[in-house]
């Protein structure tokens, strides 16, 4: 065991947890109307819950066991045989599992800014579940894993695909399960209300911000030169997304909000997480500034041309963003064209389907949708009978 990874390790497992809860449960909630910043809450933190359960019944074994190209079998599951004295690479699996266990718990999570105000929450949770162990692991084993796509012998591709933090794994899975999951629910009857909290907004995105170095940093799973990097190029990357939103912002609409601001930030963090490990300052910069307008202009190519109630804008700023990063890593020559395409197909592929599928299943079982009086009541008080604030004062 390498004391420093392992030190190292720790601290990234909490960032990553404290990305969502509380980052992202703030970042969503503040996005959403008065009425229904609670029910956010409470996706955010019982999907957190859901998935740690998961993860250690049977989610980590389907990722990381030895399996084959496909999945990694049911060995590990509920940790059976691992101690504190067993190994991954130079520090304790146990530790792995849970680093990994953050993963897990924050990529079903991004996809609740999809259908926020709307959805039952029966659903969540059940779709949540199923779409961890069936879409999310897999393809963590894919590329993670040494699976199909990790350039093993049985890859389909000789070298494999460069995914360092989640590129494909997480911001692509999310964010067309994001899409998918928005039109079946169909839109929301009123879109009308602005954010309810713009400061709540930037408070969940500051803490995504430094959780992100974690997230980016801890992939390396070492203590040294390459994770200092990931997390500088995290860093720049972020923040000329930022900049970028903010001024396209202004030269469309006249003004620059801190919404778009830190959504920008978002964008930039989403698209530089695949690339991480293999790009420098320059290309970060490049990747951040491309991003804040590129994902921005998505948002209205999903909402006006789509006409897909993506409410938050996942498939736009995290499966866009994730995807541009992934392609990114094969314009400045970090990987092969084939791989990076070639496995983006892959994945896309198996996530519309499997999506498409577990929502067929689960809304023939639970209401994907609340009724219309609930709706207008609002989910805080339908679904869970309490109230972020006091409307009466």
């Amino acid at each position: 065991m390498n004391g420093a990874d392992t030190a190292w390790i720790i601290v990234a497992t909490a960032l990553v947890l404290f990305m969502t809860l509380p980052g992202l449960a703030l970042f969503y909630g503040g996005l959403v109307r008065a009425r229904n910043v609670l029910s956010v809450f409470m996706q955010c933190f019982g999907i957190a819950c859901l998935m740690s359960i998961l993860w250690l019944a049977f989610g980590y074994s389907i990722a990381f066991g030895d399996g084959n190209a496909y999945w990694g079998g049911l060995e590990k599951a509920f940790l059976i045989g691992i101690t504190e004295d067993t190994m991954a690479g130079n520090i304790p699996e146990v530790l792995f599992f849970a680093f990994q266990m953050t993963f897990a718990i924050i990529t079903p999570a991004l996809i609740v800014g999809a259908y926020v105000e709307r959805i039952g929450f029966g659903f969540v949770m059940t779709f949540s579940g199923l779409w961890m162990l069936l879409c999310y692991a897999p393809v963590a084993h894919w590329v993670w894993g040494g699976g199909l796509l990790a350039g093993e012998d049985w890859s389909l591709f000789e070298n494999g695909v460069n995914d360092f933090a989640g590129g494909i794994v997480v911001h692509q899975t999310a964010g067309l399960a994001a899409l998918i999951v928005a039109f079946f629910l169909g839109p929301r009857r009123d879109k009308s209300k602005p954010p309810h909290n713009p400061g709540m907004v930037m408070i969940g995105a500051a803490m995504l911000w430094v959780g992100w170095f974690g997230f980016n940093g801890g992939s390396e799973l070492a203590a040294n030169g390459s994770a200092a990097m990931a997390i500088t190029v995290t860093h720049i990357s972020a923040a000329a997304a930022s900049l970028t939103w903010a001024l396209w912002e202004r030269i469309r609409f006249g003004k620059s909000s801190l919404v778009g601001l830190v959504t920008g930030t978002i964008a930039g963090l989403a698209s530089i997480t695949p690339a991480s490990g293999s790009v420098g300052p320059i290309e970060a910069l490049l990747i951040g500034a491309i991003a804040g307008i590129m994902c921005q202009e998505l948002c209205h190519v999903v909402k006006r041309a789509l006409k897909i109630d993506d409410t938050l804008d996942v498939f736009a700023v995290h499966g866009v963003g994730g995807m541009f990063g992934i392609i990114m890593l094969a314009v400045f020559g970090h990987a092969g064209w084939t791989e990076q395409l070639g496995g983006l197909a892959v994945v896309g592929l198996w996530t519309v389907i499997v999506t498409t599928a577990i929502v067929l299943v689960v809304k023939a079982i639970f209401p994907i949708r609340v009724s219309e009086e609930d709706e207008h009541t609002g989910l805080d008080l339908a679904s869970h009978g309490e109230r972020a604030y006091d409307m009466s004062s």
